[in-house]
């Protein structure tokens, strides 16, 4: 804390945007180094998704039609997927720690930047699952799945899944801020583990009922997974899908840059009114 109002005292003397730059990035390396003494946490954020990887590769996979290696191939992406929506869960949970523990006070007080302390959060929690990507990725090659697309495509896919992370974080932070205590911030977060069950993360949406694939359709992970599962050369579109799903890569943008867009600066407000 000392280092950050230090960095702020020089910042106030910086033009606007070179102190945005500076604060938030002392506020990252805050957020990294309170990382670096949870490595609890670290270690579930970092297992939990490969818990899930094998699970429903080897025994959900069994009882759907797919044979269990494209089951596979199937899955990786759509859990890459579902783990970087868990950016609406972290978001939430490390804005509202700081918000009810006096932190956001403290930072209020001080001559810094008001979208540098949402911001250098957003990017420690990218910073974190881009690191966090690399041991799943290693099981689901070891399980079988591969890269099928282009080196480009693949970084294409690798990218929207990051945008997508910064996204949903940004929707974390608000409703962390927003939220009446850490419990309360808790118990949605913990809710939040069904939007995943209402996309086509984990199961086609071909043959659900026709409402329920119009809901899993419209629901911003499915665009994105199958962005992800088309740049990865892993499925193709699948026919008759709404529009989201049907034209993958543009919707899977412009749901990230929509959420960004709009949860962004609503969060720097909410952080701003205290």
């Amino acid at each position: 804390m000392s280092a950050l109002v230090h960095d702020e005292r020089e910042g106030a003397r910086r033009a606007p945007s070179a102190r945005v730059v500076g604060d938030g990035w002392a506020v990252l390396g805050r957020h990294l180094r309170k990382v670096r003494h949870a490595p609890a946490i670290v270690v579930m954020t970092q297992t939990m998704p490969i818990v899930f990887l094998l699970f429903f590769g080897y025994v959900f996979g069994s009882a759907l039609a797919m044979p269990g290696a494209e089951y596979r191939a199937y899955l990786v992406p759509g859990l890459l997927v579902a783990t970087a929506a868990g950016g609406l869960m972290t978001g939430m949970f490390q804005a509202a720690q700081d918000s009810h523990r006096g932190v956001m006070d403290r930072f209020r007080t001080m001559p810094i930047s008001r979208s540098a302390v949402p911001m250098g959060q957003a990017l420690a929690d990218l910073v974190t699952s881009a690191v966090g990507m690399v041991p799943m990725i290693l099981v689901g090659l070891a399980m079988g799945w591969r890269i099928e697309g282009t080196a480009a495509e693949a970084l294409g896919a690798f990218g929207l899944l990051l945008l997508f992370r910064f996204a949903m974080t940004w929707v974390g932070i608000l409703l962390g801020l927003a939220s009446q205590s850490e419990e309360a911030a808790g118990q949605l977060g913990s809710a939040t583990f069904m939007l995943p069950l209402l996309s086509n993360a984990y199961i086609p949406t071909e043959n659900m009922a026709p409402w329920l694939r119009t809901v899993a359709e419209w629901n911003p992970i499915s665009a994105v997974t199958t962005a992800v599962r088309e740049l990865f050369g892993n499925a193709t579109v699948p026919a008759d899908a709404a529009w989201p799903v049907a034209h993958p890569v543009a919707g899977a943008l412009l749901w990230s840059l929509v959420l960004i867009a709009v949860f962004a600066p609503l969060a720097v407000r909410r952080y701003t009114r205290g």
